[in-house]
């Protein structure tokens, strides 16, 4: 990374032009980030682990003093009339607090798979190895979720490399007291690089554009939050040079086939509206059209149970349109109906992001056709797409859920899928 630091100033896209106080602030973040990250990866895996477990009591000893940072936050977002659905993301609780440290405790006992692998030996005899290498500097962009700042920091880490962090403004305060009293601290006990973990201190969207204009220091960049923001964050990124693993639009999809069993249903239903500003909570219910008159009905009264709307057809907005996402509207689950496993499968794959789909059906063939015709991120069978987790779905925290269609990481992405890949040709 030292050929990065010497990166002329000025707007990205725009050389010469002054900087604004955003771009400025993102930049100086990324250069300590790369000054530390050699030490990041000098200091082993040992260290790194050693820190987790340190940042893990720390969560701990000093959840008062979070509690108190994140009150400031969430009273401050209420006033400014959040809605419900993002103030359960903004707020930590005592439970947040213990499950976050509980997680990085997981991370740290994780084993990690060798740095290096033999691939094959070539007819004139060299030996051929895959080996991972650090990216140096990864950024991330999220949502007003305090506890992602640890999730991708964690990750990072882990990965052997620094991070620059920009959070939701709403956030910010808890994010700040996250890093000053936990991270920070924990990296420096154990001979890691305090500057390991940069936050960006400016609100605004500027300073996520800012981060993903930077590829000679952040060439990586974990982008999260709505459809439309990391779209263009991710063009912004390409733009640039930049690589962005876009987590954009989620949304579950529950296909209830003919053969439901009622308890199923009501279960299904209920598991999967356990919370509503999340991207893998139920937000499109398909049903059988010959089996509408039996099973809506029950889905109908769990949905009531959760105190949920069901937009019912004629829909005035599209069949993927996201709940989670619509601020004061989070309380609605859209209803349609289908014709079989196949259609019910296409219609998730057209109409959604592809994050995930659950089918619920005592028929076998019927679950394994719709499994069979799903593209999309997550397929379930009689399970809920909450489970679409990484902590949940791999046993580590994620940094986001990738939805690409291309090749690359799909689904929840952690700290093995945020290194580089490299060839290393050894003599016979």
């Amino acid at each position: 990374m030292s050929s990065s630091v010497d990166t002329p100033t000025g707007t990205p896209g725009n050389a010469g032009t002054p900087e604004t106080p955003e771009h400025t602030a993102v930049r100086e973040a990324a250069l300590r980030a790369a000054a530390a990250a050699p030490g990041v990866r000098a200091a082993g895996g040992a260290a790194v682990d050693a820190a987790l477990r340190t940042a893990a009591e720390l969560l701990r000893e000093r959840s008062r003093d979070l509690l108190e940072a994140n009150h400031a936050d969430v009273t401050a977002a209420e006033q400014n009339g959040m809605a419900a659905g993002l103030l359960d993301r903004l707020r930590l609780t005592p439970e947040r607090i213990a499950e976050m440290a509980t997680q990085l405790d997981v991370l740290a006992d994780t084993p990690e798979p060798p740095l290096q692998r033999e691939v094959r030996t070539l007819p004139t005899g060299e030996r051929v190895f895959e080996r991972r290498v650090p990216v140096g500097v990864i950024g991330a962009v999220f949502e007003a979720r305090p506890n992602v700042t640890v999730d991708v920091a964690s990750q990072v880490l882990k990965a052997r490399s620094a991070a620059v962090l920009r959070t939701g403004a709403a956030a910010l305060g808890s994010a700040t007291a996250l890093v000053e009293l936990v991270l920070a601290p924990a990296l420096e006990r154990h001979g890691v690089p305090a500057d390991a973990v940069q936050l960006v201190p400016t609100p605004g969207h500027a300073g996520a554009d800012a981060l993903v204009g930077l590829p000679d220091l952040v060439p990586l960049v974990v982008v999260r939050g709505s459809g439309d923001i990391t779209r263009r964050l991710s063009a912004l990124g390409a733009a640039a040079g930049t690589r962005v693993l876009a987590h954009a639009d989620g949304g579950g999809v529950l296909y209830l086939h003919g053969s439901a069993d009622e308890d199923d249903v009501t279960r299904l239903v209920t598991e999967s509206t356990d919370r509503l500003g999340v991207c893998n909570r139920l937000n499109l219910l398909l049903i059988d059209a010959d089996a509408y008159e039996r099973l809506w009905p029950v889905a109908e009264e769990a949905l009531a149970d959760r105190d949920i709307v069901p937009s019912l057809a004629p829909h005035d907005h599209p069949l993927g349109h996201e709940w989670a996402l619509d601020s004061g509207s989070e309380a609605h689950v859209t209803v349609a109906t289908v014709d079989g496993p196949l259609d019910a499968a296409l219609t998730a794959a057209r109409e959604t992001s592809g994050l995930a789909a659950s089918v619920c059906a005592t028929d076998e063939d019927a679950a394994t056709a719709f499994i069979d015709a799903y593209t999309g991120t997550g397929v379930f069978w009689n399970t809920t797409t909450r489970l679409l987790d990484g902590y949940k779905l791999l046993g580590l925290p994620e940094t986001g859920i990738n939805v690409d269609h291309t090749p690359g990481p799909r689904g929840p992405v952690t700290y093995v899928d945020l290194s580089l890949r490299q060839f290393v040709v050894l003599p016979a």
